[in-house]
């Protein structure tokens, strides 16, 4: 007996020392160390690895972290959010209602060891902007009256009349047509978009061998007016011992531009230059320009390990780029002096008239561009400096430099902090212009002397201009300097949070060597950034594993009686687990409008859908975009504390009704984007029995997304609110109460939940409040495979009508928007899969998909069909 638990324990022993034995290596592993030449070489190498990470920690900031998948890196799993502010700009006296650009961007990414020494590493981004950005420079007399709202957004006024003197100066001339002096200040025109959605995808699949890594990979991104696919190849080569690094990759970018053209600027815009890209749609006369354009691009970069605790890096890349390479959106004032009409001008002046034209730049472009940086690990400070430069230079005359630094301290506890600033000084485009002079008619028209009819009309000769012109401040001599800081906090179980600040400002003094821009074009701006990043090595290495062949089974098996993907709260954690997860979802509406159950026809729309007001406009399709990062943790076993931030993004597209006047304003798709709101709950455990569960949940929804977002400016006059669909939130403070039972007996697995919103607060900042919903719905669900498992789930939900209506302008032509028009009983089945990865690298992730079909609607009012929705949901506990 004494022999046997000897052996026992002995075996103990030895399966405790080989599981310390394998945690060691895998850890020295994925921290880069290897085994030295020398034993002298031992304390260089951990220096090392401190060096390594925190460049890696410097390098990776929220908010500016590399939108290209890179699979030779660490795994991770990573969450940012970032918020870019730009500040007034300079107009002087001349007031704009325009408010400035703002982004808000998600970006989310995922590097994984699939098997062996596969990687996957992929990227998903999203920005939503709105604001004003300016889409020319003009004379600020230009008009003759400094306070004339050419800068107020107000796109007819972009063309006007000037006067200039002998030397081409801007004159202010009186209301007697008296020159009262020379104003040469110049001021951009602003221009507001409703707000716009971009969305990027990219993939790499990389291969390591001892010394080589070998990647591709592609993805594509995607706007309303803007779409492009990419490809990629590139590698690592090591040698030296893995001292010195050779890294190289090449990419090709195919891009479309179908940019639709201002409704209101179209008038006051000469597109001549373009009329063969240009596309007119017969049914609204909605204008395109088409542009298409090719990027090929090659890098090639060294790193080189000069000591224990310094590292090198210098690389070069080439960028061609081929076709449509404009700004569709950028136009260039010209002042056009015809000698038929100088008898106007005072003596000594020249009269001109003032025209946009679409810019034109030229159709290839060559870029080059050469950087070196330098990481110095500090031992008396714990600390590792960043030092880095850059040179570019193109073929259209731009040489820009830019200097950075960067300092990565250790506070303690797990907290870093990195401070950095950076300088960017760059020569303006040969063919950058604040505005063009030409004296040439725009138009010459010859009419017939008696009856006054226009006989013929020329337009001005475009060979008197020069070949590309462009007053895109992007392509103007400036400098710019910025500074931020990072903080970052090391949680327990290989969890990263990181915030950051960064200013920037912008201004032509500020360029190498003077010469810049004038002041009308300097601005600043501010970004914010949130992030959240998961160590997937040491996640690997924190989680249990028990008998060889039985690692996450316990893990396993509680992911697989988990509820459907489309179910939110259907779960608890144990006492002190962690649980990270990323849930999407996507909702359409298209096809008929209902009215109660039925469709209804565009007549019975046009006479009853706009509370009395005739309609000439219905949604012909509305896409719905939700991403909500999961957080839960489990102080005590009874208690659940969960946190749910949230973006969306959504599009619709509206059509004229039959019989109706077509609008353009609104026969075409616009979106909306950016934070949604967030969501705590606090999950109290009811029961838990053999095979049966029951929890209550109580929440509480922030009112963090906006409510209101407005259309883009028309005629200088107030855009008005979007439609209630389309606002980012509720508005209002929301309480989200829920009951769940959850029961499982063998592979089968069951459950149901009650579910509500209940608004506190009857109406919001914008004057209206959505309605109160409630949701029933039970599942069940098979394990297939030990891994794998299928449900089925039937879904009840109740909406109230909204409450109140926009306090300001909005539309009245659309059943959208009217509150008359929402709410209603849904009934909906959903069918969904579930994955766990039940053992190896990846063990404990779980996948789960699910799609909710529509079997019966009743609304009220007139409403889109809605056609379905789709739940994805990724999470890992720990």
């Amino acid at each position: 007996m004494a022999a046997t638990d000897r052996q026992r324990r002995t075996r103990r022993r030895v399966r405790i020392l080989r599981w310390l034995s394998l945690r060691l290596a895998s850890f020295l592993r994925l921290s880069g160390w290897r085994r030295p030449a020398r034993p002298s070489r031992r304390p260089a190498a951990r220096t090392g690895a401190s060096l390594r990470a925190l460049t890696a920690a410097a390098l990776v900031l929220p908010g500016i972290a590399p939108v290209a998948a890179r699979a030779a890196e660490d795994d991770e799993v990573s969450f940012q959010y970032g918020h870019y502010q730009e500040g007034e700009r300079h107009l002087y006296d001349v007031h704009s209602d325009a408010k400035p650009l703002q982004v808000d961007s998600l970006l989310v990414n995922g590097r994984f060891t699939l098997f062996d020494r596969f990687k996957l590493a992929v990227n998903y981004l999203q920005d939503s902007w709105s604001g004003a950005t300016p889409i020319t420079t003009a004379p600020l007399v230009m008009g003759g009256n400094r306070s004339h709202d050419g800068v107020s957004g107000a796109t007819p006024f972009i063309n006007g009349d000037l006067y200039l003197d002998r030397h081409g100066n801007p004159l202010e001339v009186n209301g007697f047509g008296e020159v009262t002096g020379t104003n040469t200040q110049n001021v951009h025109t602003l221009s507001s978009a409703s707000q716009e959605t971009r969305q990027q995808l990219d993939a790499q699949l990389g291969h390591e061998w001892d010394d080589l890594e070998l990647h591709g990979g592609g993805g594509f991104s995607y706007e309303n007016d803007y779409e492009s696919w990419f490809a990629q190849l590139g590698g690592r080569w090591d040698f030296d011992q893995k001292r010195t690094s050779l890294s190289f990759g090449g990419s090709v970018t195919a891009s479309d531009t179908t940019a639709l053209l201002d409704h209101d600027a179209v008038p006051y815009i000469d597109t001549s230059a373009y009329r063969d890209q240009i596309h007119v749609d017969p049914q609204t006369g909605n204008r395109t320009l088409n542009g298409q354009r090719r990027d090929w691009s090659a890098q090639l970069g060294l790193t080189r390990i000069l000591g224990p605790n310094t590292r090198l890096d210098a690389g070069a890349a080439f960028v061609r780029s081929r076709g449509y390479l404009e700004n569709p959106y950028k136009v260039v004032e010209v002042a056009f002096i015809d000698p038929a009409q100088q008898i106007v001008a005072p003596p000594g002046t020249s009269f001109a008239q003032v025209r946009a034209l679409l810019e034109q730049r030229p159709n290839v472009r060559n870029q080059w561009t050469f950087d070196v940086r330098l990481a110095q690990y500090l031992e008396r400070f714990d600390a590792a400096l960043h030092f880095g430069y850059r040179y570019y230079h193109d073929d259209w005359g731009i040489d820009a430099n830019t200097l950075e630094a960067s300092w990565s301290q250790p506070l303690g506890h797990g907290w870093l902090i990195t401070p950095r600033i950076r300088y960017y000084s760059q020569s303006a485009a040969d063919f950058y212009v604040d505005y063009l002079v030409s004296n040439q008619a725009y138009q010459t028209v010859v009419s017939d002397p008696d009856t006054g009819d226009i006989i013929s009309l020329t337009p001005f000769n475009p060979r008197l201009l020069p070949r590309s012109f462009s007053s895109d401040q992007r392509l103007s001599g400036f400098g710019a300097l910025s500074g931020g800081l990072t903080l970052s906090k090391q949680l327990a179980n290989g969890i990263r949070l990181e915030s950051s600040f960064e200013y920037y400002t912008h201004e032509g003094k500020l360029k190498l060597g003077g010469g810049g821009e004038g002041s009308f074009a300097d601005y600043d701006y501010w970004v914010i950034g949130l992030g959240l990043r998961l160590d997937a090595n040491a996640l690997h290495a924190f989680q249990p594993s028990g008998a060889p062949g039985d690692e996450h089974e316990g893990h396993a098996g509680h992911g697989l009686t988990r509820p459907p993907a489309g179910v939110m709260l259907g779960h608890m954690l144990g006492a002190g687990d962690t649980m990270v997860g990323f849930q999407y979802m996507f909702e359409r509406r298209s096809g008929d409008v209902l009215h109660g159950a039925s469709s209804a026809s565009d007549a019975q729309i046009a006479a009853s859908g706009c509370e009395g007001d005739p309609c000439r406009s219905a949604p012909r399709r509305m896409d719905m975009n939700m991403y909500m990062l999961d957080l839960m943790w489990a102080p005590i076993d009874w208690l659940n504390l969960m946190l749910m931030p949230s973006m969306v993004d959504m599009q619709m597209d509206l059509r004229a009704l039959a019989g109706s006047e077509v609008d353009p304003h609104t026969s075409h798709e616009h979106s909306t984007g950016g934070l949604g709101d967030t969501r705590a709950f606090a999950l109290l455990r009811l029961f838990d029995s053999e095979g049966q569960h029951a929890h209550l949940g109580l929440g509480l929804s922030v009112p963090i997304g906006d409510v209101n977002v407005q259309f883009a400016p028309s005629h200088g006059e107030a855009g008005g609110f979007e439609h209630y669909d389309m606002q980012l939130g509720s508005g209002t403070w929301d309480f989200l109460p829920s009951l769940t039972y959850t029961g499982r007996l063998e592979r089968l697995a069951w459950g149901a939940q009650a579910s509500g919103v209940v608004r506190l607060q009857h109406v919001n900042r914008s004057g209206y409040g959505l309605g109160d919903v409630v949701q029933l719905t039970a599942w069940s669900s098979y394990d297939l495979q030990r891994w794998l498992s299928a449900s089925l789930r039937g879904v009840y939900t109740r909406q109230g009508r909204i409450a109140g209506e926009f306090d300001g302008t909005h539309g009245t032509t659309d059943p959208v928007d009217f509150p008359s028009n929402s709410g209603g009983e849904y009934w909906d089945v959903g069918v969904g899969l579930g994955a766990t990865v039940p053992s190896g690298y990846l063990a404990g992730n779980r996948l789960s998909v699910e799609w909710l079909q529509p079997v019966a609607q009743q609304v009220k009012g007139y409403q889109l069909e809605r056609r379905g929705s789709l739940f994805v949901l990724w999470s890992v506990d720990f």
